[in-house]
């Protein structure tokens, strides 16, 4: 059975385009079939984006399975002062990440890079945001978190969406572990906006 969080290179394409309104402007990206919530933007995405939004984020910002890079992508649109890295292990999400980040005008901002978790990612970051593959399973998800500390710079942070009844819970406990300070940004609709911060 395939997955978004796999290489299917036999499953069937059917390109389509899915838009949103996100700070009052209108965002269209092109998506596919085996890529995360390739038919809508998914709520919890968008809970985090909108959580996101008014931290005033600035510098670099690692999307961490980035799918067709819809977190990331907003932020670079709406946020002039980012530069953005976005990583997947899907190849065809990766596509679909670059040709977006074209159609949005900020590919200047904006790489795509293969890496399953972290092993093609290098250098620090001022933000990791993550909407987690879940469905993966721990192995996979608490690898992200566990490898967010030596990808991000002192003071960073790790900022992710759950579903409460999907381990929300455990992840903030898991997180508090490896990080010093982690705090509940959002509670809203039965999803959990986690940020952990790595200690200056």
């Amino acid at each position: 059975m395939s997955h978004y969080y796999i290489n299917d290179d036999k499953l069937e394409s059917k390109p389509r385009l899915i838009s949103f309104t996100m700070d009052g402007k209108t965002i269209s990206l092109m998506s596919d079939n085996g890529v995360f919530s390739k038919n809508e933007l998914d709520q919890g995405t968008e809970i985090l984006i909108k959580s996101l939004l008014p931290l005033g984020l600035s510098g670099d910002i690692l999307d961490l399975g980035c799918g067709i890079g819809t977190i990331g992508l907003t932020l670079a649109y709406l946020l002039p002062h980012v530069t953005l890295t976005c990583v997947d292990v899907n190849t065809r999400a990766l596509a679909l990440a670059s040709a977006n980040a074209s159609s949005l005008n900020v590919s200047t901002r904006v790489r795509c890079l293969q890496s399953d978790v972290y092993s093609g990612v290098e250098g620090q970051f001022n933000y990791i945001v993550s909407n987690p593959p879940i469905r993966a399973g721990k192995k996979v998800t608490y690898a992200m978190y566990a490898g967010a500390v030596e990808h991000l710079v002192e003071g960073g942070s790790l900022i992710i969406v759950i579903r409460k009844a999907q381990g929300a819970e455990s992840a903030k406990t898991y997180l508090e572990s490896i990080f010093s300070n982690v705090r509940i940004l959002e509670k809203k609709k039965g999803f959990w906006i986690i940020q952990a911060t790595k200690a200056n």
